[in-house]
């Protein structure tokens, strides 16, 4: 993942330590939800703490609700947007911006159903390093954790694709 201040924002970057973002998708057979979580190492200057309050606090500034709720990200003026080409997800908000390969089961996800679940989570996941493979257990522990669920940011964001 790549990530960049891109606007300004009570947050410090640095408090927000390493960002990442990771696709997958549901059971074809069942739901075929795409799904894109970004979420924290916790490894930021001030340590986890820290970033997990940085965090929601972006999360209070960008108006993205946290818990239950799922956000509707195809209404005007919604502050994060998704671009999906070239076998990348780019996810584009305020003060942020992050890209992430994508598996080629989530893009036939992404094409049968033209929007993807995403999750940014305020909980760290200092397991789940960049450029290393993430187990089913791993994830499944992870997005299952009731604490990372109701601490996290949700929205259904529409998929947008370069026109040709």
């Amino acid at each position: 993942m790549t990530a960049s201040h891109t606007a300004t924002s009570s947050v410090q970057r640095d408090q927000l330590g390493t960002l990442s973002v990771l696709a997958w998708s549901g059971d074809p057979e069942t739901n075929n939800t795409p799904y894109l979580l970004a979420y924290s190492l916790g490894d930021g200057k001030d340590g986890a703490e820290a970033g997990t309050a940085a965090l929601r606090t972006l999360f209070g500034e960008l108006c993205l609700p946290v818990g239950s709720s799922l956000a509707d990200g195809s209404r005007a003026g919604f502050p994060v947007r998704l671009l999906v080409e070239g076998g990348q997800a780019a996810v584009n908000m305020p003060y942020l911006s992050a890209q992430c390969p994508v598996p080629p089961e989530w893009l036939q996800a992404v094409a049968d159903r033209s929007e993807v679940h995403f999750m940014f989570a305020s909980k760290p996941w200092p397991e789940a390093r960049p450029g290393r493979p993430v187990s089913e257990e791993l994830l499944r522990s992870y997005v299952g954790d009731e604490a990372m669920l109701s601490t996290s940011a949700h929205c259904l964001l529409p998929v947008t694709q370069l026109r040709k």
